[in-house]
């Protein structure tokens, strides 16, 4: 195998590694919590400071990778993940809480957290041409997709299967937090075997203190990208993983190993679309592909609560999942292509904390509805009515401003 093969396949494993922490965590964090003594407003607003943190956090380390070393500070990354979990592990300290959440690197929602994506996707742009870029990017995240549906299953079954052993449920999802910190170790060990292929060429980067966060050239752009993604994730923060778990709990009573059977099937077929999202980009375009998956997606979201039964509400949020995650490999890819090589860690970081900052500010207010039973499906609504309004505003900004490989598409034509 080629150094570039072996950093490629490096950063699908470090994908599949995390994603399947992030997904056995998720589906059990919020039962944990409340095992804890935690109320389900203090749930949310954790989760929200904990995102905010992560903003912050990462926002130091993207924006300073292409400078001090993308390795280095994915490394760094895994360490602050390995923290979080040992610290939620051993205590229901509120305040401890939210200091190893805000600090360290857990995920309540299933998703990317920290900063290894922006990272990552810098490294394999470098690593890929630009009309190979959008598919690579499909793998990734249908590698990812996938791992964090095995994930979710597994953190329901494994819980159920402590559980039969005669131990109490939190001492069951106690091992998963702790199992969350042993994968954060396992990324660490992974991080070091990256070759200097991957990192950003030294010699174009300005100065650091002639760079807003890490920006020059393609600073206007990316603030207004920043701005979008922000609504969106704010939109998407009102129904993150944990919380819909929590939903389906309170609404219909579901058990945690069903939950587990729930988002792995979500995740699974997303991770699918993410596949066909790259084929319907060769053809349409990146931002028509974003756009135009993306709205019927939200109007699904939206039956999700209105569905009378379990069975219809589980089989309407499979159908919203199913085209759902198109607009991620597309927009990550799309970010990738309209900013200048030497920028696109701080560029991917500056988009990922804004999503980050949108979406830390939501969950304390789902935390809040979901306190009330006459509220329970008002998130959803939010929700799929903010990312609409999203999906408007990001044709209006973009559809003019073309990638390279369709422009050269447009002139060879």
């Amino acid at each position: 195998m080629t150094p570039l093969r072996r950093d490629i396949a490096t950063l699908f494993i470090t994908r599949i590694t995390r994603l399947f922490a992030y997904g056995f965590v998720s589906v059990i964090l919020a039962l944990y919590l409340a095992d804890v003594g935690l109320s389900a407003g203090e749930i949310g607003l954790l989760f929200t400071l904990a995102l905010l943190g992560d903003a912050v956090v990462s926002l130091w380390i993207t924006t300073r990778a292409d400078r001090l070393g993308r390795r280095g500070m994915l490394i760094l990354g895994a360490i602050l993940m390995i923290l979080a979990g040992i610290v939620f592990a051993f205590t229901g300290n509120f305040i401890l809480l939210v200091v190893a959440a805000s600090v360290g690197v857990i995920s309540p929602s299933g998703k990317e957290i920290g900063p290894f994506l922006s990272i990552e996707q810098a490294a394999l742009s470098q690593l890929s041409k630009d009309e190979h870029r959008t598919h690579m990017f499909a793998w990734y995240n249908l590698a990812g997709s996938f791992a964090g549906a095995i994930g979710a299953l597994a953190g329901g079954l494994i819980a159920r299967g402590i559980q039969n052993l005669g131990f109490s449920e939190l001492d069951s999802f106690r091992v998963l937090v702790l199992g969350y910190a042993g994968c954060g170790l396992i990324l660490a060990l992974l991080f070091l075997r990256l070759s200097s292929a991957t990192e950003a060429s030294r010699g174009s980067l300005p100065p650091l203190s002639r760079a807003s966060f890490g920006l020059h050239r393609s600073k206007p752009v990316v603030l207004k990208m920043s701005v979008l993604f922000g609504l969106d994730a704010f939109a998407g923060g009102f129904i993150i993983q944990s919380m819909i778990a929590y939903w389906f709990y309170l609404k219909f009573g579901v058990s945690v190993e069903v939950l587990g059977g729930i988002f792995f099937g979500a995740n699974l077929v997303s991770g699918v679309s993410a596949l066909f999202a790259a084929r319907i980009a060769r053809r349409i375009g990146l931002v028509n592909t974003m756009v135009f998956t993306h709205i019927p997606s939200n109007v699904l979201l939206c039956l999700v609560p209105v569905m009378p039964t379990l069975p219809l509400a589980i089989g309407m949020l499979i159908l919203r999942f199913t085209i759902s995650q198109m607009d991620v490999p597309t927009r990550q890819s799309y970010t990738m292509a309209v900013v200048s090589e030497d920028e696109r860690s701080a560029a991917s970081g500056v988009t990922t904390i804004a999503r980050s900052v949108g979406a830390s500010i939501s969950p304390a207010l789902t935390g809040v509805l979901l306190a009330s039973p006459s509220l329970l499906s008002l998130p959803f609504f939010f929700a799929g009515g903010l990312k609409i309004v999203y999906d408007v505003l990001v044709y209006g900004s973009f559809r003019k401003l073309k990638p390279p490989e369709e422009l050269r598409a447009t002139v060879d034509f």
